[in-house]
């Protein structure tokens, strides 16, 4: 089984960069060539391998521990600094849970079947329902829950912030170039018929831009949720409403100024700012009427028209 899992293969990095619309249509460069390998798990001593008076032996507690998972899963290691420095710590981490506790072996040794993406139907078990039934440990009949009649995921109301790496980590052989990880904003966008939560990949190659929407699902968990205006007639929508572009990203004075708050995926209603380096090391930012190659990438749609006409009205207590 695990020679087919993702972990071993690495298959959605793969799948996506290659694909017609990906990033690779600028580089021209084979995913072989990319200094991505380190990631793949190619033997259980990358989880499981640990030494013990000079000689190695196998653990499984060793996997149990988060430190583990986050040597490959940078990103969700950033996403808990973050959280940590914003005094803010997700619900599950609190209880003492580590990532095994939700993600068993299917989702880390595969089912024997090759998935092109962590988010093929199928590919990952880990879901809120498993644990959270309701009448048990959520109120089904809570406003929220009755309201949004499973057309909105979970994440998309408990996930605090999304953890996005902006002007990303392109790696050119293995040379690993400079990003902004962000995580001030959550962008809402269509998934498997619900609205969840996602992200963005910015990237820049030679002065080309490139950006792809992606879902992500950020372990930055609170269990209160949000409120209705968090998301209903926010800042956001209010400026899409007078036909102005929501700016995701801005690059002034020489500095990275990210928005703050919950955005829709509705792409030509967002502005984000591209930055390139010049001979001396120093950003600047590259011209705004240069194009822009877009990827929708791992199943994520923009929003339709309706769902950002109901985004404009509010829908929480008027405040006196």
């Amino acid at each position: 089984f695990y020679c087919k899992s993702l972990h071993f293969t690495a298959a959605g990095m793969r799948y996506w960069y290659e694909a017609p619309d990906g990033f690779m249509k600028l580089t021209n460069i084979p995913y072989d060539k990319l200094g991505c390998k380190h990631c793949h798990a190619t033997s259980c001593d990358k989880c499981h391998g640990v030494e013990k008076n000079g000689k190695m032996s196998f653990s499984v507690e060793k996997t149990k521990d988060t430190n583990t998972c986050y040597t490959c899963h940078l990103r969700g290691k950033v996403s808990a600094m973050f959280d940590e420095k914003a005094g803010f710590e997700d619900v599950h981490k609190a209880a003492g849970m580590t990532c095994t506790d939700c993600h068993g072996g299917s989702d880390v040794h595969g089912k024997g079947i090759s998935y092109d993406s962590m988010r093929s139907e199928g590919a990952v078990s880990a879901d809120c329902t498993s644990c959270h039934e309701p009448g048990e440990n959520f109120d089904a009949e809570s406003k929220p829950h009755t309201v949004h009649k499973k057309k909105v995921s979970c994440e998309a109301c408990h996930v605090r912030s999304t953890m996005t790496c902006y002007n990303c980590h392109f790696i050119e052989g293995h040379k690993k170039t400079a990003f902004f990880p962000v995580k001030t904003w959550t962008m809402l966008v269509n998934f498997r018929d619900k609205v969840t939560v996602g992200g963005v990949m910015g990237l820049v190659w030679k002065g080309k831009k490139f950006i792809a929407y992606v879902p992500r699902f950020t372990h930055s968990i609170d269990a209160k949720g949000r409120s209705c205006d968090d998301c209903h007639a926010n800042k956001a929508m209010k400026l899409i409403k007078d036909g102005k572009k929501v700016p995701v990203m801005k690059f002034e004075n020489g500095k990275v100024i990210p928005w703050q708050g919950v955005i829709p995926l509705a792409p030509d209603k967002l502005y984000f700012s591209f930055m390139e380096k010049d001979k001396n090391g120093n950003w600047y930012k590259l011209p705004d009427n240069t194009p822009v190659e877009v990827q929708f990438a791992d199943y994520a749609r923009p929003l339709t028209e309706k769902q950002l006409k109901n985004l404009m009205v509010s829908h929480g207590k008027k405040k006196k």
